[in-house]
């Protein structure tokens, strides 16, 4: 047998890096773990067998399928601490995984161990910490600038959730073209829940008759509220629709946002939800009538396909991986022109044969991306990164 390598007479082995996942904390990383793993398992059947390297917050949290669908080993960190996070992914991940006999090791998020005795692929979602530093705050940005560069150069493969972000790796970080492996992301349950009620919605937040625009999405710069809160603004009050943005929030932008909202004299047609339970954020699905997403930077754009899974007609911006995700699916925008954005929104507001069609086209573009598929592209990637580790032995 090769050092490090399966061998033709057992079954490969791969550890999953989910020292970063904590529960409830880890936003789209998390929906990516939750959904990606049990179809690994079932794509994989009998040739693989998985280990999840998780933290102490992951392995005392109720279920989870890194508890469920395989064997987890606790790396001794409280992830919630950066400093932990980062000592347990480069001190004790590699002792651990090598202690366990993996062949491969897949860290999911971006960041990865340094050295190891085993084969290491990272899949990176975005560069976010680099286009948009503040979105992470000073602190985490900087520590991100150091250790996203360190897990690419020191891995063996590379997987990218889109062709954006594969150009992104070569443009600004010189990553080998032929290192990097693109591997879409999928597209989740289409019922988590049952649907909240749309009149017990209507009532809890007062939206009244009104047409709502759903906007699922983080308080944080990058996701560009602020100019969507002015297109909003720009809409006749007439025929004003009332704009619903439910997702977690961060301090210093919430603050912002709030005083924007005063300040343009739009605070009876603006609800900045927190983070909501899935009965009631499927019912916003099912009571909205535009999905709008501003974002000036994805790495892929799931919530994009989450809503055409729902059947919501979809304006997005026209940046990055939204283009190659959404396709001519969707109202595409000019996300730093206000007017660009309220004219595709009311574009689609007031012409219900091009919502009828953008429904019929966002269903069939999210069935294109499934996470079976995404299972079957990242056991392809593992073989790569297999044969890249045994090349250098």
């Amino acid at each position: 047998m090769v050092r490090g390598g399966a061998s033709l007479s057992r079954r490969m082995h791969v550890g999953l890096n989910l020292v970063y996942l904590v529960p409830g904390q880890t936003g789209g990383t998390e929906v990516v773990a939750r959904e990606l793993l049990p179809a690994l398992v079932a794509a994989a059947g009998d040739r693989i067998r998985f280990t999840a390297f998780v933290n102490r917050e992951a392995a005392a949290a109720p279920g989870g399928p890194w508890k469920e669908l395989m064997p987890a080993v606790t790396v001794p960190v409280a992830a919630t601490n950066r400093v932990q996070w980062v000592r347990g992914e480069q001190q004790h991940l590699p002792r651990l995984a090598g202690r366990a006999g993996v062949d491969v090791l897949h860290s999911l998020a971006n960041t990865g161990p340094a050295w190891g005795r085993c084969a290491r692929v990272v899949t990176i979602h975005d560069l976010i910490h680099r286009f948009h530093p503040d979105t992470h705050g000073g602190l985490k940005a900087r520590g991100m600038a150091l250790l996203v560069p360190l897990a690419i150069r020191r891995s063996h493969r590379v997987m990218a959730d889109s062709q954006s972000t594969a150009e992104d790796l070569v443009r600004e970080l010189r990553v080998p073209r032929a290192k990097i492996d693109v591997v879409a992301l999928g597209v989740g349950s289409t019922a988590r829940a049952t649907p909240r009620p749309e009149a017990r919605l209507r009532a809890e937040h007062a939206l009244g008759d009104r047409p709502i625009v759903l906007t699922v999405a983080a308080k944080r710069p990058h996701k560009n509220l602020p100019r969507l809160l002015e297109a909003l603004a720009l809409v006749d009050p007439a025929r004003r629709p009332v704009l619903v943005v439910p997702g977690y929030g961060t301090a210093f932008h919430d603050d912002e946002l709030g005083a924007l909202v005063a300040r343009l004299g739009i605070a009876g047609d603006v609800r900045l939800l927190g983070w909501v339970s899935d009965e009631e954020l499927e019912g916003l699905y099912a009571a909205a009538s535009v999905f709008a997403f501003p974002s000036l930077y994805e790495g892929f754009g799931l919530p994009v396909l989450e809503a055409m899974a729902r059947g919501l007609p979809v304006a997005c911006s026209d940046r990055g991986s939204l283009r190659e995700v959404a396709g001519d699916a969707a109202r595409r925008f000019d996300p730093e022109r206000p007017g660009d954005i309220a004219d595709a929104i009311t574009a689609v507001l007031d012409d219900p044969a091009e919502a009828d069609r953008l429904r019929a086209a966002g269903r069939a573009q999210a069935a294109r991306f499934t996470w079976q598929a995404t299972a079957r592209a990242t056991l392809d990637s593992y073989e790569r990164t297999l044969a890249a580790f045994r090349s250098r032995a």
